[in-house]
């Protein structure tokens, strides 16, 4: 096996580890593959956080979304960058605020779908740029017609 290709099984392995770490919710696990000037940055929900901030800011999406899940759909490894394209869905049963818009929680189950930026340095998360379908979700919830 070159180096290359290697490299590139280690990577899809890493992925993996914290892919599965995100659906269990294991914020330990998730901050443990992050380097530590990691930056978070949510673009479409205007959410960013860096460094030791970063797993604190996780921890309040799970409170937010306590059986959110993440299906990956694609998946793209090349040289220290993952970009994967998921599925997401939750049960709706926290108020959700955009704004000065404010749903109740309903208790529907919601899903929408996102991509994820992902550039790895000495093995470790750097950044995470995660793209979603906000639309999607301010219609389910019934925020938007």
């Amino acid at each position: 096996m070159s180096a290359a290709a290697g490299a590139e099984q280690d990577l899809r392995a890493a992925i993996d580890r914290y892919n599965d770490a995100w659906n269990r919710h294991a914020v330990d696990a998730i901050v443990a593959m992050h380097a530590p000037d990691m930056v978070f940055e949510n673009h479409t929900a205007g959410e960013r956080a860096e460094g030791a901030d970063v797993g604190g800011h996780i921890a309040r999406i799970f409170d937010a979304w306590p059986d959110l899940t993440f299906a990956t759909r694609r998946l793209y490894v090349r040289e220290d960058l993952v970009v994967q394209e998921w599925t997401a869905s939750a049960t709706h049963q926290t108020e959700l605020r955009r704004g000065d818009l404010i749903a109740p929680a309903s208790g529907e189950r919601i899903e929408w779908k996102g991509m994820d930026v992902i550039p790895f340095e000495d093995g470790l998360v750097k950044r995470k740029d995660v793209y979603s379908d906000s639309v999607s979700i301010l219609r389910q919830v019934g925020l938007l017609d």
